[in-house]
């Protein structure tokens, strides 16, 4: 079942009738902004205390959180309108207008390139403050994606294999249909798999282990490269069933997502090996992954 806006969620909670236009997905994304600012603001606090910032910083974040989100919405748009160039051409309003249709890497690459500008024309060093944002940008997506699961953005996977469930998995942990999802398609049973939940749990974990592997002794930044890597491994894995059209990228067919993810991959990896100073983080690293490769098991082929 899919919940497009607040009020479905209320009415299926307490039986109600109410009728208001408050689409669920946008709701879920503000709160996932608002607690990323709070956890960003309480980041720079920390790195300001300890010199790696400059005083004050943490009262920009606000204005930086409000800018990169909203290059972000357009990135997102516009990185989905270059998916699907077919679709634009052919109703080119219904594409810029539609309630769905947004790509998390067009956010990441406008949201992350207008927040450089920002800080570096409020004279902020930009390498310290990403790394006060990276777990922040990993927990609002998984807040976010909670947003796609609730509306039944299209976000969703291939049609599943119930044949391949594990049996003491729950059905809907394997295959839904949304029910009255907010993009109005129709999906047979049993269904396809609910990769948003998937992602979002990955992002919750992801997020714990970059809290974790905050560190005052590595160079910046250190941590927003550790962020790329995995934030690109865990949307290469999930991609194996997502429902996404693919391109010939010089001879390879692969989707958007998956061509950027391995850029991701492959410069968070350059960058933790530019700036990690010492061994003791690599085994922490290792987990990291090992930690994203487990959860891929609980993906289905």
């Amino acid at each position: 079942m899919s919940f497009p806006y607040i009020t479905d969620i209320l009415n299926a909670l307490l039986g109600t009738h109410w009728v208001l236009p408050l689409p669920t997905f946008g709701i879920v994304v503000v709160a996932a902004i608002v607690i990323a600012t709070g956890v960003t603001r309480r980041e720079a606090k920390r790195m300001e205390a300890r010199g790696a910032l400059p005083r004050l910083t943490h009262l920009l974040v606000g204005d930086l959180a409000l800018i990169s989100s909203m290059a972000g919405l357009v990135g997102a748009r516009v990185f989905h309108i270059v998916d699907h160039p077919a679709a634009f051409l052919a109703d080119p309003a219904a594409m810029i207008f539609s309630r769905a249709g947004f790509s998390i890497y067009g956010g990441l690459c406008f949201g992350v390139v207008a927040g450089v500008v920002f800080l570096r024309r409020r004279g902020v060093p930009v390498a310290p403050m990403l790394d006060a944002a990276a777990p922040s940008c990993m927990l609002g997506y998984a807040v976010g994606r909670l947003g796609c699961q609730l509306a039944g953005d299209g976000d969703w996977g291939v049609a599943a294999d119930m044949a391949l469930k594990p049996g003491w998995l729950p059905d809907w942990l394997w295959a839904q249909t949304y029910d009255g999802n907010i993009v109005g398609v129709a999906i047979p049973a049993p269904g396809v798999y609910p990769t948003p939940i998937y992602e979002s749990v990955a992002g919750f974990v992801l997020f714990g282990v970059l809290w974790a592997l905050r560190s005052d002794t590595q160079r910046p930044p250190f941590l927003f490269c550790v962020y790329l890597l995995l934030a690109g491994f865990e949307r290469l894995l999930v991609e194996k069933i997502r429902v996404n059209p693919e391109h010939d990228w010089l001879g390879a067919h692969l989707t958007q997502a998956e061509a950027i993810s391995i850029l991701l991959v492959v410069a968070g990896l350059l960058g933790v090996l530019m700036t990690l100073t010492g061994r003791r983080l690599w085994p922490r690293i290792l987990l990291a992954v090992g930690v994203v490769t487990a959860l891929s098991a609980c993906v289905p082929l």
